[in-house]
């Protein structure tokens, strides 16, 4: 893997504020410093806001402070089938914390596929793809997906563990190399591209495969259909001038993703790595209409959190040592994941709790009323496809580099990416959803406002 960044989506008629202006964006990175206490929380793309960025993603490194994140729910044993599934799914922009009630929620066009009773992520042309995430954390565990990948070069797609201060263990396919998954793991976005490895496998866009990651304290197992492919060992991984282990240690969501790594607007580094330019006009897009990865289901099982871990409570993983982000200074709370409102933060979750059932239940009946479902046929492909979007504002043609967008990943910041697709300018969360560069042109399927809470992914190379 030689650098992607996240890929997040949303529908945009089911966001509640609108974003600011693009000069108005603040970005927070290791350079640029953390964010202002009037947009407190550092989302996954390095761009300062409240609301949804203060939930999943929410970096307390640049941060005003660790407080401004919310606590991330705790690890809990799963199995989703993804079988008509895409209704049950909440827009990542909507959602405000409570994963008793959603195990998933997306950014970007997702559809149900009848056909194998399963989940499409799919990418229209000049979109930027889709991406679903887990509401829960996993704080050490094993996680599997059984999948298949996408194809044809520039097209790729990801199967990740990434954590809020970007610890990450991933497989990445490459969508002109089906023989081949890679594997990677990074510490706190440390850039290293020595650490990937291939493995080999059939082709992955024809055939289902299990992907698993068996995560613990001392050591990673990526394991192939049933059979160890990789192991990692932390001893191995000591760095003698930060006296740290650069091994990913810390709460960690599940990622899956599909993203055009060879868009034209990408580093040509990112386009190399992604098997070169991606091609808009291919047969998928005129039939079924898009690039498409198939997900089939996702089994979590939690371990046990590190040894000698602070706890007061069960219900949620919390940062408590401002200078230490590695798993010693994670504790395990009582405190609520639950915001009341987008307008909220880690300092104030109960601000807009008066609201907050309503506000519940109107999301919930937005989501059918404005999620764009379309059917549609072709061969054997029959679907119903639900695009989310939100209008953003965005530099287009202008890139931000931070930690989170210069760090390793899969997930390209759809915000920036649809809305200069779309040439408009609102918003998600309260605070100033700016985005990063990556404009990637009119949004197919995705045609309403789609946009992504964060920087759009650069990847550095």
């Amino acid at each position: 893997m030689i650098g992607s960044k996240y890929l997040i989506f949303s529908v945009a008629s089911l966001l509640v504020a609108l974003v600011k202006a693009s000069d108005d964006v603040v970005n927070c990175n290791a350079t640029t410093g953390a964010c202002p206490d009037d947009k407190p929380c550092c989302s996954q793309y390095g761009v300062c806001g409240s609301g949804s960025y203060c939930l999943g993603g929410c970096n307390p490194q640049f941060s005003y402070n660790m407080s401004a994140c919310m606590p991330m729910p705790i690890c809990k044993n799963s199995q989703t089938i993804f079988d008509g599934y895409s209704g049950k799914m909440m827009n990542q922009y909507e959602y405000l914390g409570d994963a008793e009630k959603n195990d998933w929620i997306y950014e970007g066009s997702i559809a149900d596929y009848d056909d194998e009773n399963a989940l499409l992520l799919t990418m229209p042309k000049n979109s930027a793809g889709a991406v679903i995430s887990s509401t829960r954390y996993m704080w050490y565990g094993k996680v599997g997906a059984r999948m298949k990948s996408s194809h044809r070069q520039g097209v790729v797609t990801a199967f990740i563990m990434f954590s809020s201060v970007q610890d990450e263990i991933d497989y990445e396919f490459v969508g002109d190399n089906l023989t081949n998954v890679q594997t990677n793991y990074y510490f706190e976005g440390t850039l290293n591209w020595t650490h990937s490895t291939n493995v080999s496998v059939s082709d992955t866009y024809e055939n289902y495969h299990l992907y698993e990651v068996d995560w613990h304290e001392d050591h990673v197992d990526w394991v192939v259909n049933g059979e160890i492919s990789r192991t990692l060992n932390k001893n191995e991984t000591y760095n003698a001038t930060s006296g740290e282990y650069m091994f990913p240690q810390t709460p960690a969501r599940v990622q899956i993703s599909l993203w055009p790594g060879g868009n034209s607007t990408n580093p040509i580094g990112t386009r190399s790595w992604a098997g070169g330019d991606i091609d808009w006009d291919a047969p998928d897009i005129e039939d079924p209409g898009y690039y498409y990865a198939v997900l089939e289901s996702v089994n979590i099982t939690c371990y046990d959190p590190p040894s000698g871990t602070s706890k007061n409570g069960s219900r949620a993983y919390k940062y408590t040592n401002s200078k230490n982000f590695t798993q010693a200074g994670v504790a395990i709370t009582n405190d609520t994941t639950v915001m009341g409102s987008l307008s909220d933060s880690g300092f104030n979750p109960e601000n807009g709790k008066s609201s907050s059932s309503s506000s519940s239940s109107s999301s919930s009946s937005k989501a059918s009323s404005s999620s764009s479902k379309t059917s549609s046929s072709s061969g054997s492909k029959s679907s119903s496809t639900k695009s989310g979007s939100s209008k953003s504002s965005s530099n287009a043609g202008t890139t931000t580099a931070s930690s989170a967008t210069s760090a390793s990943g899969f997930v390209q910041n759809m915000k920036s990416s649809s809305a200069s697709a779309s040439g408009s300018s609102t918003a998600t969360s309260t605070g100033g959803a700016g985005s990063f560069s990556n404009p990637i042109g009119t949004n197919g399927l995705m045609h309403v406002v789609v946009a992504f809470a964060g920087a759009a992914l650069a990847l550095a190379y």
